[in-house]
């Protein structure tokens, strides 16, 4: 399978992008699975997919913009039979701990025939110096419900290092991976965390589900707002307040710290100029 190039859906993002790198440097064919790409992959035009797909060996399946979308699971039980049909051996797919229509998004993947292993991730350590936090961030605050929260926040460096083992080595067939960080945290022991390392003050700003759906309207629309809120009322209810052993199934040693995530991103100038 190594012999043959492999395929990064949503390579231009948080887990792709470092996915690509990992594998171009280990000296892996790893190809672009997006709009843009010189062969273009695009989850809502799937005219795309089997060009893409020809001649891959594996796929690192990163379904855009979310399973609990309508027609995402439609859309991909409809890839995993395009994708067996070009002759993919190994499917890598990564969802959100604790979600129902993540699950779904699994059970699909399972059943298509194929080889897989499933990737199920913590909330991302990068929303705060690379997503949608990292303006609040910067302004010194982190708005978020769930005020006693307990999440086990995983470093992305950490995820893309289990998804690229399991695209190239061997041993990770049917296995799922519970990816977490190696401690829980609420949002209040972030903001502090995020204080020492950027060397100012940031404050956790504790927010209503109702003024979290607002927010995410106003910039984003009503049926993003709705699908995401939702995702939020059923995994902030305390169902991922424990850790998972994922990462070091997959590589054999501990997930990286948040504390350290924030200590490196503060020296990489993540936060630089804030206000």
């Amino acid at each position: 399978m190594a012999s043959k190039p492999i395929l990064i859906t949503g390579a231009t993002g948080k887990t792709g992008s470092r996915v690509m790198g990992r594998l171009k440097s280990l000296g892996f064919d790893a190809r672009s699975g997006s709009r843009k790409a010189p062969v273009p992959f695009d989850w809502d035009n799937p005219a795309t997919w089997e060009k893409a797909l020809r001649g891959i060996g594996a796929v690192y399946v990163n379904y855009h913009p979310d399973y609990a979308f309508p027609g995402a699971i439609a859309n991909l039980t409809h890839f995993t039979r395009v994708a067996a049909s070009c002759g993919i051996e190994r499917l890598v797919i990564l969802t959100g701990r604790g979600e129902h229509h993540a699950q779904l998004g699994e059970a699909v993947v399972a059943k298509s025939g194929l080889d897989y292993t499933i990737v199920r991730s913590a909330w991302f350590a990068q929303n705060f110096s690379e997503g949608a936090l990292w303006e609040p961030v910067m302004e010194g605050v982190v708005p978020m419900p769930g005020a006693n929260l307990a999440e086990p926040i995983i470093d992305i460096d950490d995820l893309a290092d289990v998804i690229a083992v399991s695209l190239t080595g061997e041993g990770h067939s049917g296995q799922t991976y519970d990816c977490t960080g190696p401690r829980l945290l609420d949002f209040a022991e972030v903001a502090d965390i995020l204080s020492g390392a950027m060397g100012r003050r940031v404050n956790y700003l504790p927010i209503s589900f109702d003024d979290f759906h607002a927010e995410l309207a106003a910039t984003s629309g009503t049926v993003f707002a709705d699908i995401v809120t939702g995702i939020a009322r059923e995994t902030f209810d305390g169902r991922n307040a424990v850790l998972g052993d994922g990462v070091m199934r997959a590589l054999g040693r501990q997930p990286r710290d948040f504390t350290e995530f924030a200590q490196s991103a503060a020296l990489a100038g993540k936060w630089a100029n804030a206000a």
